[in-house]
């Protein structure tokens, strides 16, 4: 299901910007000058309500707050902000005088703290331990949604993927489609010529997709056994329907023994009584029941959703 805030995520080549918050301009000058000295980009707020607005708007790596500010000071801003964006790590600037201690900063979900007066590189130090510490992450959580055989999306990515790729798609109001390719006699072919075989077979299915997609536009899937899917954004009925042609197309021309492939394509529709999450599980469904038209009809063929036209959409 689609999280109310999902968590803050950073490309690989996506640039490092920080939030400083803090009521002195003094101080929020010295903190962009480092930050930016650094390498990194740094924005401002001063204080937790402008703070909480800016990030609402910005996809920032980390947060530098000061604990005495007006109208929200930084210990409630650490712990909304934590509600709304779990995985946003935060730093908190404190005085020796402050009411609240490293322990209770720690405890509300900072990932550090900087006693007062701070220096300049002990500040750096600890936002390159921060941001080493995210790559660690992402690369793990990478790794964790790739399928090792084929190299492409596993389960979990697809479903990642799909919940950020559908919001995205209906927010900017524009088309998506989702394909799902199943083999037909893929027991058959592993029985005869094992396992091994069956790897390869599943492995040029990978590249076959990643070959007939865009880089980094569509999503290629295998979400378990022999069966795979792609997420399509950007496009229209004809341009889905191309690219699921291709792939039987070329797929017909190297075949692994009699092994074919049945594949089902569906368009996003939101429905306003539905959530967001209904409406995907939605498409799911009827992609699967295209799929599964082409399966019962004798497999070597596309089926659409019936949303799509006949014209657009023929039995392959």
């Amino acid at each position: 299901m689609i999280q109310a805030h999902l968590p803050f995520t950073l490309e690989p080549d996506s640039p490092v910007k920080i939030l400083a918050v803090d009521d002195d301009p003094q101080v929020l000058q010295l903190l962009v000058t480092a930050v930016e000295s650094f390498g990194f980009e740094c924005e401002t707020a001063g204080d937790g309500v402008a703070a909480l607005k800016k990030l609402q708007t910005g996809n920032y790596s980390l947060v530098i707050t000061d604990l005495t500010m007006p109208r929200m000071d930084g210990m409630t801003l650490l712990r909304k902000a934590k509600n709304l964006y779990p995985r946003l790590d935060i730093i908190v600037v404190t005085g020796y005088a402050e009411k609240f201690s490293y322990t209770d900063v720690i405890k509300a979900g900072a990932c550090d703290f900087i006693a007062k007066p701070f220096n300049i590189d002990e500040l750096e130090a600890k936002l390159h331990r921060a941001l080493r510490e995210q790559n660690m992450v992402r690369k793990l959580e990478q790794l964790s949604m790739r399928d090792a055989l084929t190299g492409l999306f596993n389960r979990r990515g697809f479903e990642v993927k799909l919940e950020e790729e559908v919001p995205r798609a209906h927010r900017q109001n524009y088309p998506l489609y989702v394909i799902i390719i199943d083999m037909d006699k893929f027991k058959t072919y592993n029985d005869e010529f094992g396992h091994q075989a069956g790897d390869r077979a599943l492995q040029a299915i990978g590249r076959l997709l990643l070959r007939n997609t865009r880089d980094n536009v569509d999503w290629c899937c295998r979400p378990g056994g022999d069966e795979f899917a792609i997420i399509i954004p950007y496009t229209d009925d004809h341009q889905a329907m191309a690219v699921a042609q291709r792939i039987l197309e070329q797929y017909r021309q190297h075949p692994f023994g009699e092994t074919t492939l049945s594949i089902g394509l569906a368009s996003f529709h939101r429905h306003p009584q539905y959530t967001m999450g209904e409406d995907i599980e939605h498409l799911l469904v009827r992609a699967d029941q295209a799929m599964y038209r082409s399966k019962q009809a004798g497999g070597d063929r596309i089926s659409c959703d019936p949303s799509f036209t006949t014209a657009n959409c023929p039995l392959t």
